[in-house]
């Protein structure tokens, strides 16, 4: 792909690219009420619809899709998501591909990763380990590395939510993003470039994106909590940062007690089951970190569902 920017143009070059091999995910009207909110009417972006369970899977295509592809195929280091994101569109696109997740990944992303035919290697305590190992394996073999969240094509790819919900949402006020390397949040306010209000969301056990700002850079951060296999990397992206620097409202800190009740608020009021990080959005809305205004128009973004937390009998 030509060009350096990540900008609406290329955001909508890449969609064009990735649309056949995505879905546009439903945005759902929620009353407050269902979730206990200070606020009358919530706009839901159900992501965790995607296929393979979460965003990931835009920056995934944009990846496989306009970069030249080595027969060594890909190679991906990932909490869990990206590297399951990775395995289907490889697997969709007929490209080898290894993926390496750390021990904290959820059984349930391992499962996937595995059912996609990815040669997968679960090592190292967090994502900085797999990374590392991933590098290791690119440099070694001539696979193609898929950054998670630090790749150009990535942002670019996340950057289609936003596009989405101009065309669903047009009335917008703010939107909460969760957190982890940035990817997601920096290509949707690479989109909107302050067209609507984008406010992070991310654990106070993994603060990235605040201690980066509280910096002026990019630093490593603590990596726990309840939603360490996908909003901990230990620091944000060298690419996402100037975008978040200037599109940004704010970054908010919830904790994990308020993940974890927004992720039993989404099931027993919608039964939509999300993954801890698909949840710190409504965490902020349900635990008062972020109060809206009264007339404000808001939305959240349901980033994943990668998830065994639900048990049906």
């Amino acid at each position: 792909m030509t060009g350096t920017a990540i900008d609406r143009s290329a955001i909508e070059r890449v969609y064009g690219v990735i649309a056949p091999y995505i879905r546009r995910t439903p945005v759902i009207d929620v009353d407050g009420g269902d979730f206990t909110l200070r606020h009358p009417r919530v706009l839901v972006k159900l992501e965790l619809l995607q296929r393979a369970g979460s965003f990931k899977t835009r920056g995934a295509f944009a990846n496989l899709l306009t970069r030249e592809i080595p027969a060594a195929g890909v190679v991906a280091a990932s909490g869990g998501n990206h590297g399951a994101a990775v395995a289907f569109a490889a697997m969709r696109l007929k490209i080898p591909a290894k993926i390496f997740v750390p021990t904290v990944s959820s059984p349930a992303k391992v499962e996937r990763i595995r059912a996609y035919g990815a040669d997968l290697v679960v090592g190292g305590e967090r994502y900085a380990d797999a990374l590392a190992a991933s590098e290791v394996w690119s440099a070694e073999s001539g696979a193609l590395a898929v950054h998670a969240f630090d790749q150009r094509e990535t942002l670019l790819g996340q950057g289609t939510v936003g596009l989405e919900l101009t065309d669903q949402a047009p009335q917008l006020d703010t939107l909460l993003v969760a957190v982890g390397g940035g990817g997601l949040i920096g290509g949707i306010a690479a989109w909107y470039a302050g067209r609507v209000r984008v406010v992070g969301v991310e654990p106070e056990r993994a603060p990235t994106l605040t201690d980066a700002l509280a910096a002026g850079m990019p630093v490593d951060a603590p990596a726990g909590g309840i939603a360490a296999d996908s909003l901990a990397p230990r620091r944000v992206g060298e690419l996402m940062f100037p975008i978040a620097r200037a599109h940004v409202a704010r970054v908010i800190l919830v904790t994990d007690e308020a993940i974890d009740a927004a992720q039993r608020a989404l099931w027993e009021s919608l039964r939509v089951a999300a993954e801890p990080g698909g949840c710190a959005v409504l965490a902020a809305l349900q635990s008062g970190a972020y109060t809206p205004a009264a007339d404000e128009r808001v939305g959240i973004v349901i980033s994943g569902g990668n998830t065994a937390a639900v048990r049906f009998d």
